[in-house]
């Protein structure tokens, strides 16, 4: 701003509209308080949208740029004299206006507002005041755009799953394997939504795994041949540890979708995509991850929740449901398999101790699980006609 001027700004028509979605009109005007006597040739107004990646590889800086909206505008002043070439004069004291109004491309032209780490989306108004020879002044406010994505399509109501299992090894040496199976009801959901998961850990390693769910947020910018990508944990959920032998599972455990921007899939450089990561830890090896597909829209869900005829349909299928996993078919050791096998009188120690804080050991320290043998002693067996000897545990009989 110079001295001449007090005031130049660009004021939408509706201030405390949050966003814009293609089709609709873009309207404001631009308002204008002069210091001094100034002419002004000419105001143009440019409507400008545009997706924009930027970062470095190497030494070398990738770049690229994509145009969505692209609009200019010679606007006028209504009952104010102008010169012969079309020139106004502005005096102090007075409040000038400008108006201005466009409309943003249809449905598929536009990509939602963005900013991300690499990249952006960003949609503004520009004004400029054209002064004869001297320098161009201008002033710009940015709009938010967001393209309407229905969650309610058949593609984004469909279920989805999936299944994973691990080896695991102890200095090369086989240690058993954990295996997940996970599925939601539908790939499509908004902000503040509930996704319900269903899963099944199984767990025949000697470690204590702790099964987890997170949402995460991957975007991918593309720029002269090349690709960056960047991932987010957003938001998680954990279950109860797994002992060495054991299984667990999830009927309907939830994880709510936080405040995020949709996915940005129609854009050719920057692509914004989400998955639900559920996933088991696994002291000291690699984790075993399953990711199962998100799509986040701006329309809500608007059938009936099908949770309860999922869950009532659960247990008549449960043999034969997409939950099935090898179950240990042995019965439980004994006690004294338990003291032939391993000794109890010495708590375990963790191989490795790169587990996190709030997580297990690698091994199971035997007092918490496993309580004293109890007491055995021979008793005579009376009244039945015949003495005889057995083992019977507490007192005689």
């Amino acid at each position: 701003m110079t001295k001449r001027m007090k005031v130049f700004q660009v004021v939408f028509n509706d201030p405390t509209k949050a966003f814009y979605c293609s089709g609709d009109k873009v309207a404001g005007k631009i308002v204008v308080e002069v210091n001094d006597i100034t002419r002004v040739s000419a105001m143009r107004v440019l409507g400008v949208g545009c997706a924009k990646v930027d970062y470095s590889k190497g030494k070398h800086r990738c770049r690229e740029e994509i145009d969505y909206l692209k609009y200019e505008e010679v606007v006028q002043l209504d009952n104010h004299p102008a010169d012969v070439d079309g020139s106004v004069i502005l005096r102090p004291g007075n409040k000038y206006e400008y108006t201005f109004g466009f409309e943003l491309p249809q449905q598929g032209q536009l990509v939602s507002s963005y900013q991300g780490k690499f990249g952006s989306v960003h949609y503004y108004v520009k004004a400029l005041m054209e002064r004869g020879s001297q320098p161009a002044l201008e002033c710009m406010k940015n709009f938010e755009v967001e393209e309407p994505l229905d969650v309610n399509t058949p593609d984004l109501l469909s279920p989805a799953s999936g299944m994973k299992e691990k080896k695991v090894t102890c200095m090369f040496i086989p240690d058993g394997q954990v295996c997940l199976n996970a599925k939601i009801d539908r790939r499509g959901f908004c902000e503040g939504e509930e996704i319900f998961i269903d899963a099944k850990f199984e767990n025949t390693c000697s470690r204590i795994v702790v099964p987890k769910a997170a949402i995460v947020a991957k975007q991918i910018y593309q720029a002269n041949g090349n690709t960056k990508v960047f991932r987010q944990k957003l938001s998680s959920v954990r279950g109860n540890h797994i002992i060495s032998g054991m299984c667990d599972a999830w009927l309907g455990k939830t994880i709510r979708v936080p405040k995020i921007k949709p996915s940005i899939l129609g854009c050719g450089i920057i692509r914004v995509e989400y998955a639900l990561m559920i996933y088991m830890h696994i002291p000291g090896s690699e984790k075993l991850v399953l990711e199962l597909p998100l799509v986040i829209g701006t329309v809500p869900y608007s059938g009936l929740s099908s949770r309860s005829n999922s869950m009532s349909s659960q247990e008549s299928t449960a043999s034969t449901s997409w939950v099935s996993l090898r179950m240990p078919s042995s019965c439980p050791p004994s006690y004294c398999d338990v003291t032939r096998d391993c000794c109890l009188d010495q708590p375990l120690t963790p191989l490795l101790d790169d587990y996190d804080g709030g997580d297990s050991p690698i091994f199971m320290n035997s007092p918490q699980f496993f309580p004293p043998l109890p007491p055995y002693s021979e008793v005579q067996m009376v009244g039945c006609g015949k003495a005889g000897s057995c083992w019977r545990l507490g007192v005689p009989v």
